[in-house]
């Protein structure tokens, strides 16, 4: 009962972590970032959103590799975040703000994160990654990077750009975490905030640190989902709950806080197109790189194949599909706006998920 509390804590004290550092740190380098370099707000979100806030579940699939008999870890870790980033995440910023989005964006990222989905399925369909399949992942990722950067050239779109100084300061006004209430609480949320301040520079005294800051928000993202998804493991142990129930729920939804936690933010200040992009660009840097890269990797060193349990996975990610065509079906008949009932209409999607891996675990 005690090491329960224990990891219902550490799972609360890690989930503060992640939404302070994403909120006061990650989105504000971020910014800060994507504006140096001009980049539209949906571009930004599938690529330095996406990378960065995916850095929980690559690490996940790099750490399952060199865990005996926990292989399979990353990959359904993996799987079920693409279904939680599609239908929570979405879903949530939709609550949060309505949304009106950019057409050509949003196919752009559907139809690499469902050719993503196909090499998935091709290359899961004999149990056994080789490492021209491992190779596949990365090439098909390069080649969605190659669309991005080129987008704005082919598809120009007038966008106002604010420089990092600005950044702050409207984003300073807007930070609401902790209030003035002195409770025991409040005092220890507090404390963490002054220690988290220590590690990162002063981006209102010095707003050309944000590469700084960027980089050690990753750092500190790796860290503590890593701590979360041990915390989460060692929960699920002692509640029963079945290793394939771990991956695709406790862990997916784990590894994806830093995803929604930021989506929700750039929602909330009226970013639609951002946050879309990088619930769908996290989905696509998880699977060709979060598994490509440490499978090509691992096969390069040991010149070994990688065998993967297809049983309980394989229904998953069909049901990846079925979001695909869930968020198209659900922008078309919005015209491509997506609001309130939108929103819950996705979280409702994600709980029938969710009590079918539980009922096809236990079955």
């Amino acid at each position: 009962m005690f090491l329960a509390l224990f990891y219902i804590i550490s799972l609360l004290f890690l989930f503060y972590i992640l939404a302070k550092i994403c909120d006061e740190y990650f989105v504000k380098s971020l910014d800060m970032i994507s504006n140096k370099f001009k980049l539209p707000e949906d571009v930004a979100g599938a690529t330095f959103m996406a990378i960065g806030t995916s850095a929980p579940e690559f690490f996940t699939s790099v750490i399952a590799l060199t865990k005996v008999g926990s292989e399979n870890i990353g990959a359904g870790t993996i799987v079920g975040s693409a279904i939680f980033n599609i239908l929570v995440i979405v879903g949530g910023a939709a609550i949060v703000s309505t949304a009106f989005l950019s057409w050509r964006p949003v196919l752009r990222d559907m139809l690499f994160y469902s050719i993503a989905i196909v090499i998935l399925l091709f290359t899961f369909r004999d149990g056994v990654i080789n490492m021209a399949e491992a190779f596949s992942y990365l090439v098909a990722y390069g080649f969605y990077i190659f669309i991005l950067v080129n987008w704005k050239n082919w598809f120009p779109e007038k966008k106002k750009f604010r420089q990092p100084e600005e950044i702050v300061k409207s984003m300073k006004e807007e930070d609401k975490y902790l209030s003035k209430n002195k409770n025991f609480f409040s005092k220890i949320l507090l404390a963490i905030d002054e220690l988290l301040s220590i590690f990162f520079p002063d981006l209102n005294k010095k707003p050309n640190l944000y590469w700084v800051t960027f980089i050690i928000s990753i750092l500190f993202i790796i860290a503590a989902s890593y701590g979360l998804v041990e915390a989460g493991i060692g929960l699920a142990k002692i509640l029963g709950i079945p290793e394939v129930i771990i991956a695709l729920t406790i862990l997916a939804g784990g590894t994806s806080v830093p995803d929604l936690i930021s989506s929700l933010i750039v929602a909330k200040k009226g970013r639609g197109d951002m946050a879309v992009s990088n619930a769908v660009g996290s989905n696509s840097f998880d699977i060709m790189i979060g598994l490509g890269l440490p499978w090509f990797v691992f096969i390069l060193l040991t010149g070994k194949p990688i065998t993967v349990a297809t049983e309980n996975l394989t229904s998953s990610i069909i049901l990846l599909f079925f979001t695909v065509i869930s968020i198209l079906f659900v922008l078309s008949v919005q015209r491509f706006k997506l609001g309130r009932k939108s929103g819950y209409f996705l979280i409702v999607l994600y709980v029938c998920y969710l009590l079918f891996a539980i009922f096809s675990a236990f079955k």
